[in-house]
């Protein structure tokens, strides 16, 4: 099935009230970053806990013109991708792989009823995370906008990282060995799609079809 074809997906609204735009507006990026964080530390955009460990990242890491074009949906995107409560991929290097520029071009972040689409590509990049013991060590790539995309070299016109279902990911381990352990538990079941080995990370996405290279 095509890109181009792929359900969309209902997402419930995170931060939908008029009153939180209009304050998070007001408030600018020193504003966004307290009224997202759930602990008292105010440079902090987004913290997941598990027992001891916090995941943080800053507005400062990021491209200040970018953080500007995304407007309150950042806050959003951030707060759909907490209430997933990934254990081994940091929260931040989802936020880092869309906030890219190519040629002069801006990367965005997906369409708002397309996040469920990574949201079920993050939990299986999750589960095979826990397969190889390990956190995630980078996402290069998740979701491209067509304009993007046009500027990446070597990317397809139909590249499913357009639909919001492919990353481009990185383990502390040989790209090898973090290919075959995404093949051996797709070909268990845990999900339908494509898984692509390349010499330093390994493609991985949800397009509904297995397939390799």
């Amino acid at each position: 099935m095509p890109a181009s074809q792929l359900p969309n997906a209902t997402v419930s609204p995170i931060v939908s009230s008029s009153s939180r735009r209009t304050l998070l507006g007001r408030l600018g990026l020193a504003g966004l970053a307290v009224a997202l964080a759930p602990t008292p530390a105010s440079a902090f955009v987004a913290t997941r806990r598990k027992s001891s460990d916090v995941t943080a990242f800053h507005l400062s890491a990021l491209p200040a013109e970018w953080v500007r074009q995304q407007g309150p949906l950042l806050a959003e995107y951030v707060r759909y991708l907490t209430a997933l409560k990934l254990q081994k991929v940091p929260l931040h290097q989802v936020v880092d792989a869309h906030a890219k520029e190519r040629g002069g071009v801006w990367n965005q972040l997906p369409p708002r009823h397309w996040w469920n689409r990574m949201g079920y590509t993050l939990r299986v990049v999750d589960r095979i995370a826990m397969e190889l013991g390990t956190p995630v060590s980078e996402i290069l790539s998740a979701y491209r906008s067509p304009a993007y995309n046009a500027k990446c070299s070597g990317a397809r016109t139909g590249s499913w990282h357009q639909a919001n279902v492919a990353v481009d990911v990185r383990f502390p381990v040989r790209a090898s060995m973090a290919t075959a352990a995404s093949r051996k538990l797709r070909d268990r079941g845990l999900f339908k799609g494509g898984v692509g080995s390349y010499w330093n990370f390994t493609h991985i996405d949800t397009r509904g079809q297995n397939i390799n290279w």
